[in-house]
């Protein structure tokens, strides 16, 4: 049976699991969800799994995800319990509404700001100021588990910067949803145990301003999502993105900027999902 087929039933398994018994359930330990999923299919090894920085989600099937594609590097994400999540957010692309939560990059300007707007309660960095160790986080807010996992960047004279990029995975509503960021390399072995498992993936495919459409396939085929959204589109057509992919993958061309997800209607293949705007 294919891995994407067994993506509900594994959720279910775990619902049972995470469901709360008595007052004790507050005292549990949470578990990220995303990297559960991963271990429990074939052919994946981690390299380290650390159940103390996670959130064991409790999803209803019936929970959806509204993902809205804002420009550049930008969604918004608005979670079943009112969380609103901006991405690489910079300040000139609006979301719909002023996110609860905004995560930043720093390659360049165009995915960060140093003035984010007044009443947004979380602002997090995808770097370390000052440090070469690499963000870390480890957030709940609402419905919603934020984690990073940091990448290396190509610096304006060629030299790669460690950690100076996160990968940001949002775990909500019984979904892994993650944010490439501007990635600059491909993923070592660490990294995907990192990131775990991964229903809807946001990529770059500027072709080559973070890394070229071959090496950014091949992270995509790697993760195998089952919803791929592009973003970060710059330079050739996209076309030269989606001919890297043969006829495991699906593509879909959208007249609408938003889209609905829940653990019930995740494709049944692998789907790259060209929002408007894109």
């Amino acid at each position: 049976m294919p891995h994407l087929l067994l993506i509900p039933l594994i959720l279910a398994v775990l619902a049972v699991f995470a469901a709360p018994r008595s007052s004790l359930a507050q005292a549990e330990t949470p578990v990220s969800q995303c990297q559960m999923i991963a271990r429990s299919l074939p052919a994946v090894t981690f390299a380290s799994f650390s159940a103390s920085a996670a959130l064991r989600v409790q999803a209803k099937a019936n929970e959806e995800v509204r993902i809205t594609y804002v420009g550049h590097s930008t969604f918004f994400i608005e979670t079943p319990g009112g969380v609103k999540i901006a991405t690489d957010y910079n300040g000139w692309y609006k979301p719909p509404a002023l996110p609860t939560v905004v995560t930043m990059n720093k390659a360049h300007s165009s995915h960060y700001t140093t003035n984010p707007e007044p009443g947004i309660e979380y602002v997090l960095h995808g770097w370390q100021d000052g440090s070469e160790k690499g963000a870390d986080h480890d957030v709940v807010v609402g419905d919603t588990y934020i984690r990073n996992v940091p990448t290396d960047i190509r610096g304006w004279g060629g030299a790669m910067e460690p950690n100076g990029n996160s990968i940001f995975i949002f775990e909500v509503a019984g979904l892994c949803i993650g944010h490439l960021g501007h990635l600059h390399h491909e993923l070592t072995e660490k990294q995907y145990a990192e990131i775990g498992r991964l229903d809807v993936l946001m990529v770059p495919v500027d072709g080559g301003l973070t890394m070229g459409a071959e090496s950014m396939s091949r992270v995509v085929q790697r993760l195998r999502s089952a919803l791929i959204l592009p973003m970060h589109r710059r330079g050739p057509p996209i076309s030269q993105f989606l001919s890297m992919f043969g006829e495991g993958f699906d593509a879909v061309t959208d007249d609408d900027a938003t889209v609905t997800v829940s653990i019930r209607n995740l494709p049944k293949r692998p789907t790259i999902h060209i929002l408007s705007g894109v």
